[in-house]
């Protein structure tokens, strides 16, 4: 359901991707590993359109992001690093804005905001004030907005990041959950959610992929049973001198 082809981002002299290439299917859930500069967001962006590639194509459920950006943007929900929330709305009014802004109205917006502030568990604050929320409810507040429209993917980056281990764990979980019937690619750099949340898992290092495989597979490619092992082994720390 999500095809990278090639996928490449210059920046001036920078490549922060370079000739990337996966595929995320149907009831997979993708993690998109690697350390800070690796990529990531610039590939998700490129993914969900906003970032024009340099070269290469993505498509998502067959639709190419470069020649049908409007048609391959309504298969996509899109949660990106840092989701901006409009703070003096109540969760329930930003959740309808966001319908509306996707063209959905009438008994369907009803019915499609209900049901992402039930998926979400965001009952208890619908009505609240988004600033004065935790961010555990402002993070689930963004991931009920992707998840309006029903879509058959759902790109994520770094859905967990600044949560405690409780919100996290029920955030793993409903990715999970959410992972049976639609295509999944979310980013981070915690390798523990490798194998709390993820069905396959791939590691970038400068924008190129270093390591593929489902969890077990990565573990045992690791030699030491460790996956921080691996993932010390195939990427580059920041404090090792680039070479002369």
């Amino acid at each position: 359901m999500i095809e990278v082809e090639n996928l490449t981002k210059q920046f001036g002299s920078k490549r922060a991707v370079d000739d990337l290439s996966f595929t995320v299917t149907k009831g997979e859930v993708l993690g998109f590993l690697g350390p800070n500069g690796a990529g990531k967001s610039t590939t998700m962006r490129m993914i969900t359109g906003f970032f024009p590639p340099s070269s290469g194509d993505a498509k998502v459920c067959g639709i190419s992001v470069i020649d049908q950006p409007r048609q391959a943007k309504t298969k996509i929900g899109y949660l990106p690093e840092s989701a901006p929330l409009y703070h003096d709305m109540t969760v329930l009014g930003f959740l309808k804005f966001c319908a509306s802004v996707r063209g959905i109205s009438g008994n369907a917006k009803k019915d499609a905001v209900e049901k992402a502030i039930e998926t979400c568990f965001l009952q208890s604050v619908a009505k609240q004030s988004i600033d004065t929320l935790s961010k555990g409810y402002r993070h689930r507040t963004c991931l009920a907005q992707s998840l309006l429209h029903d879509p058959e993917v759902l790109i994520l980056d770094e859905p967990t990041d600044g949560l405690d281990p409780n919100q996290k764990h029920e955030v793993r979980q409903l990715i999970k959950r959410l992972g049976k019937d639609k295509a999944i690619l979310f980013s981070t750099h915690i390798l523990e959610e490798v194998e709390a949340a993820c069905t396959r898992a791939v590691i970038v290092d400068r924008g190129r992929i270093v390591a593929d495989g489902t969890p077990a597979e990565l573990i045992k490619q690791s030699g030491t049973g460790s996956l921080t092992d691996l993932f010390r082994s195939v990427t580059t720390r920041d404090t090792e001198q680039p070479a002369a």
